[in-house]
């Protein structure tokens, strides 16, 4: 009797613990639940802060602000210089900082804000470019500027590196070398720094905006697919290729790439309007005696919209003239619109 009811406790014993460990196991997998549930709010709270574009600004205060602080004067050029330094900085600085090489959540899975930086960078990247080629020289023998080739560099740094160096010390060390420019350019004592305002130089800047907007303007229409003609020989019988191309191609934007293409471009266009407001200031003479000053304020005209408020959740990518907009055309119709406006001007600069 006594064995039965030995094996009778035992059983109860093993039911009890049984009984615990299921208890303990569900308590920390409600608890391993609840962590991770609080975590993706809090992530996703965050990403839905850090996912806000820059407002623009004003790029003649900007230069008032940062010729005093540097304790030297405004002259030519300084707008364009400081410009580009507000820029770095807002890319540096905004909500959650620099994303495009973030490998921790909510960076890591943001793609909006990221693609908006690339786009501001490769702006940055080209006009660093013009400025040290062009802008600071007087002719193509002349010696570079110290300041500009160490800000070009630094530009080009990889853009996805997360450490050894970062990528975000690597672009501070470009605003810090833009700011050395900024303050010798100003200074009556140190002649070493010039920004030539000339108008071969101002067709140079603008011939790489051309291209940029081109590309973007052809990727933004291929949302919808579009039947292209090859049209890379025309005009010259002699021209030749490296291998022959198909007499008619499909193109379209794969969907996962469309949101990303219209940040980028959202991202070009709000550098754009700085660069060229800060350009309209420097190159004002210029611009008068080729009365093109109200051409240069038309592509800008042509640009503002591109940064009106985005009130749809998604990237809308309906059919031409479907029920359903199509966001990518709407911007690829003002960077067109803005294109044809520049190639305009570039012609009123050479023949005016």
């Amino acid at each position: 009797m006594s064995s039965i009811n030995d094996i009778k406790d035992q059983v109860k014993e093993q039911v009890a613990d049984t009984l615990e460990v299921s208890t303990l196991t569900q308590k920390i997998v409600r608890g391993t639940s609840a962590t991770v549930g609080t975590l993706a709010v809090v992530i996703g709270a965050l990403a839905f802060y850090w996912d806000s574009e820059p407002d623009t600004f004003d790029v003649k205060q900007e230069t008032t602000r940062q010729v005093q602080n540097l304790e030297t004067e405004k002259v030519t050029g300084s707008t364009t210089v400081a410009t580009m330094i507000r820029m770095t900085e807002t890319l540096l600085n905004k909500r959650g900082g620099y994303l495009h090489n973030d490998i921790m959540p909510p960076g890591v899975v943001m793609d909006n804000l990221p693609n908006w930086e690339f786009g501001v960078l490769v702006q940055l990247r080209d006009m660093a470019r013009i400025m040290r080629n062009n802008l600071s020289r007087s002719q193509s023998q002349s010696q570079e500027d110290v300041d500009l080739v160490e800000a070009e560099n630094q530009f080009y740094f990889d853009s996805g590196k997360w450490m050894l160096p970062e990528t975000e010390s690597e672009y501070g060390k470009a605003a810090t070398a833009l700011k050395s420019y900024l303050a010798r350019l100003g200074s009556q004592r140190d002649q070493s720094a010039q920004f030539y305002a000339r108008a071969d130089n101002l067709r140079t800047w603008l011939s790489e905006v051309e291209t940029r907007l081109g590309s973007l303007s052809q990727r933004l229409s291929a949302s919808v697919g579009k039947r292209q003609l090859d049209t890379s020989l025309a005009g010259d019988t002699a021209a030749t290729q490296s291998t022959v191309a198909a007499p008619e191609q499909q193109l379209k934007t794969p969907w996962s790439e469309l949101d990303d293409v219209f940040y980028e471009a959202r991202g070009t266009t709000w550098a754009l309007i700085h660069l060229l407001r800060a350009i309209e200031t420097d190159f004002h003479d210029v611009l008068i005696k080729k009365n093109a000053l109200v051409s240069m304020q038309q592509i800008i005209r042509e640009l503002e919209p591109t940064q009106d408020t985005l009130w749809s959740p998604l990237i809308l990518n309906g059919d031409g003239f479907g029920t359903l907009a199509n966001h990518s055309l709407v911007m690829g119709s003002h960077i067109s619109r803005a294109n044809a406006a520049i190639i305009d001007l570039r012609r009123l600069l050479e023949d005016g």
